[in-house]
């Protein structure tokens, strides 16, 4: 995980230098079918030529069968001759990418003196957050809630999301619901939010108030323009529009946008998953498994 917050960061800064290449990605959903496939492809110019694409489908009746509700791959390609160099789970690139974007997000972001930790969803990215955010500040306390009521090791469970957040510095919402669990009302004065769980324009976690008081980080515009419910519903009902967007993450990680301006400042990191992740991922998995001569190797 501290490897790949350093990698996220890296990453997120060459896409907000034009480096690499992150078209809208297509989303499938078939009729009356609560599944979708979604594919993000990425390419990084310069002396180091690379093709990234990722095929991921999402189930979401998953976990009932003990599996992941995310299933794919992640492809890389020569940069030259286009020819596949590496075939790697897509769910495990974004189990830990994800969190390590929050991560770079709430060390930019959040209060230096930030002590408590609320995390909403205990599934693979609650558990894969709760270790990206204490890679990047000291928690006193860590509480979590879930709709199912599962827990996580080392956390307190609550019995409601407000019971959660309310005292909370540090917020990840990852959760799998369609409507708000967050609510303005809740919040304390300098909290910052990872809103994670949303990332299609059907569904949000956090309210319109939140969304229009806090000063919102994304990791791209234009994917947050036309995939966050987050964003997307909060425009609909007139509180905020692009104009709302203070700066991408990669931005701040170049220091050419400012952070945070105050202790009080509400701040919200909208995560959406971007294909230039898991490029710079799939990448490090790939030098890695053949300086330690792990995975297959096949002719194709």
């Amino acid at each position: 995980m501290a490897d790949c917050i350093d990698l996220m960061a890296d990453a997120l800064a060459a896409l907000a230098r034009d480096e690499v290449l992150n078209p809208l990605r297509p989303i499938f959903r078939p009729p009356g079918d609560p599944s979708l496939m979604g594919l993000m492809p990425a390419h990084r110019g310069g002396d180091a030529k690379l093709w990234s694409l990722k095929a991921l489908t999402i189930f979401p009746g998953n976990s009932a069968r003990g599996l992941e509700s995310h299933q794919g791959f992640v492809a890389l390609f020569d940069g030259d001759t286009g020819a596949p160099t590496a075939i790697v789970n897509a769910a495990g690139i974004t189990a830990v990418r994800t969190a390590a974007v929050s991560a770079v997000a709430t060390r930019l972001l959040a209060r230096e003196d930030a002590k408590t930790l609320a995390i909403l969803g205990t599934g693979t990215q609650g558990r894969s957050h709760l270790e990206a955010m204490q890679a990047v500040r000291s928690f006193d306390r860590v509480v979590v809630w879930s709709a199912s009521g599962r827990s996580l090791d080392g956390a307190e469970s609550v019995a409601s999301a407000e019971e959660a957040v309310c005292d909370a510095d540090v917020i990840c919402t990852v959760t799998s619901l369609a409507g708000p669990v967050v609510q303005r009302e809740w919040l304390k004065p300098g909290v910052h939010i990872n809103a994670v769980g949303s990332s299609v324009p059907t569904t949000r976690e956090l309210d319109t108030a939140t969304m229009r008081d806090a000063a919102l980080f994304v990791d791209r515009r234009e994917s947050t323009l036309n995939e966050s419910g987050d964003f997307l519903f909060a425009q609909r009902e007139g509180a905020i529009g692009p104009e709302h967007i203070r700066a991408e993450i990669g931005e701040l990680v170049l220091g050419t946008a400012p952070g945070r301006t105050s202790p009080e400042e509400t701040t919200v990191f909208k995560s959406l998953g971007l294909a230039v992740e898991d490029l710079a991922a799939a990448e490090y998995v790939l030098a890695r498994a053949e300086a330690e001569s792990a995975g297959t190797v096949v002719s194709l």
